[in-house]
């Protein structure tokens, strides 16, 4: 296919998927559930980690993390006793849970936005930004589980951050349709990278837009690269589309 044709195919793609019907099969629908700043982020947060396996279950999880926080996850972060809390999703268990509230309950003691740990010097660059955020994380006032440090992911280590570029996604990105939440102005929607598995990374090879095989930070950034020549402000608005393009008409849930 020529380029002018492959964005013709993701243009369209991402108006058919880039909808409120498109909630309803997603995590971000838990998040979407609440209105206050820091719910909806840590809602995000969590839901964004919890995204691997089959859809419906990953819902069902973010759904009963937000019952036992008592769907007021930022006070329950705040107020909640330090300890391991019953919760499992695959490997993700309650004591990578516990420490991941004490990270956050130490950086909402002094930021009121999660976006400032994605910051470096005020600034956002994308594979430094990451690489922080995971240093931050575990440099936080507690002693973590060395087994909690593979549910966050870093590029340092050739990670495609996945999980993390995907919440990026839905703080940063604001547009009419209203799916991605656009909460977050510091953060440039033309820095933001896909958020690359498995499903995206085999349509945009069978298109042409992806010749590296590893699903590492590299085929990330050549992914990204290439989208941005269809829309350099906003090239992460094509996951919509390459995701989307292996849904069938009826938005049936995905693994992810």
């Amino acid at each position: 296919m020529r380029k002018a044709e492959i964005k013709d195919l993701l243009d369209e793609a991402v108006f058919r998927h880039n909808r409120w019907e498109f909630i309803e099969w997603d995590p971000i629908r838990v998040p979407h559930s609440f209105r206050k700043l820091q719910d909806i982020e840590i809602a995000a947060f969590f839901s964004a980690l919890l995204s691997w396996g089959a859809r419906p279950s990953i819902i069902k999880s973010a759904e009963r993390l937000m019952e036992l926080m008592d769907r007021a996850p930022h006070d329950f972060v705040m107020q909640a006793h330090p300890g391991e809390i019953s919760f499992v999703h695959r490997t993700f268990n309650g004591s990578d849970l516990s420490h991941l509230i004490a990270f956050l309950r130490f950086h909402y003691s002094e930021h009121n936005s999660l976006e400032e740990a994605f910051l470096i010097e005020r600034k956002f660059d994308a594979f430094a930004s990451l690489s922080g955020f995971h240093q931050r994380v575990f440099e936080a006032p507690v002693h973590p589980p060395f087994r909690t440090r593979k549910h966050v992911a870093n590029p340092t280590a050739g990670s495609a951050c996945k999980r993390l570029n995907m919440f990026l996604r839905w703080m940063v990105r604001k547009d009419e349709a209203g799916v991605d939440f656009g909460l977050w102005s510091r953060i440039p929607m033309s820095k933001l990278h896909i958020p690359l598995d498995v499903h995206v990374q085999r349509t945009a090879q069978e298109l042409g837009l992806l010749k590296r095989t590893q699903s590492d930070w590299r085929a990330c950034q050549e992914l990204t690269q290439a989208l941005k020549t269809f829309d350099p402000s906003d090239p992460v608005r094509y996951d919509f589309a390459l995701f989307g393009l292996g849904l069938d008409s009826k938005m049936q849930p995905k693994s992810l």
